[in-house]
């Protein structure tokens, strides 16, 4: 899958590449939806998140060579992708908001970084509800 697979490729020589500099940062921007799977759209929420526990390993494996990797989640955001979508505007960021989380994200020191606080407690709620009663909400 393109959200997967494409990006880990990419990020493979990037992180060989600094890990041998020891030095860098490694910015990927991932999805709420790899939080917990969903029924309307399993196949992305399962890339999202391989992508997250990829970049979990990655961070792990760079920490000691002083490369940072920052996992970005920023839910909903207003672009080509979800243009004529009905989302909730609270939760809908712009472009311009994921740019500012990235830039907080690096100079606050954070690994991971939800662009709307919001979705943080969101998808802790979400990734609590037991199995056999998220089965049934459809979400």
């Amino acid at each position: 899958d393109i959200n997967f697979s494409c990006v880990v490729s990419i990020l493979d020589i990037i992180a060989n590449d600094f890990e041998y500099r020891k030095d860098g940062i490694i910015v990927a921007i991932s999805s709420t939806a790899g939080d917990r799977g969903r029924a309307s759209r399993y196949h992305y929420c399962s890339a999202k998140a391989a992508l997250n526990t990829y970049l979990s390993g990655l961070r792990n494996r760079l920490f000691t060579s002083n490369v940072r990797v920052i996992t970005i989640k920023p839910g909903y955001c207003n672009t080509k992708m979800t243009d004529g979508m009905k989302l909730p505007s609270f939760l809908t960021s712009e472009p311009e908001d994921v740019s500012r989380s990235i830039f907080n994200a690096i100079n606050s020191g954070k690994d991971i970084s939800y662009v709307y606080k919001i979705w943080k407690w969101i998808m802790f709620i979400i990734k609590i509800i037991p199995e056999i009663i998220f089965k049934r909400l459809k979400i």
